[in-house]
């Protein structure tokens, strides 16, 4: 089974823009902070971006503050992650990810999607 699944994942070239779309299987997930983490080759993984259940609190990795941005539709139990001013050091596998809370998101992610790479060329 596989709760959480992303897509939107694609090339594109330094400068441009994709959103990243993670669709979450069953209305528990209205309760779960969710988040995105990516993982390059030969590298570990990475947080990128959480927000919490209600939506009142998000938090962005240093490197894409100001570029990405975070959203949540929970009636749709839907996040989505708007990737703008892409470089190619984004060049990264995304995943999709729900925990219990922020802390716990950061600290052990409880469901993984499967990936989608985004690849940006320069």
């Amino acid at each position: 089974q596989v709760p959480v699944v992303e897509s939107g994942g694609g090339l594109v070239q330094a400068g441009g823009s994709l959103r990243l779309s993670c669709a979450a299987s069953g209305r528990t997930f209205s309760t779960y902070a969710m988040g995105w983490f990516r993982q390059a080759p030969g590298k570990e993984r990475e947080f990128v971006a959480g927000i919490s259940w209600s939506s009142t609190n998000t938090e962005y990795a240093d490197s894409v503050k100001g570029r990405f941005t975070i959203s949540r539709d929970d009636g749709q139990n839907t996040v989505y992650l708007q990737m703008n001013s892409l470089k190619p050091e984004d060049t990264a596998e995304y995943y999709c990810a729900a925990s219990t809370s922020l802390v716990a998101l950061r600290a052990a992610v409880a469901y993984w999607g499967q990936g989608t790479q985004v690849t940006v060329s320069s």
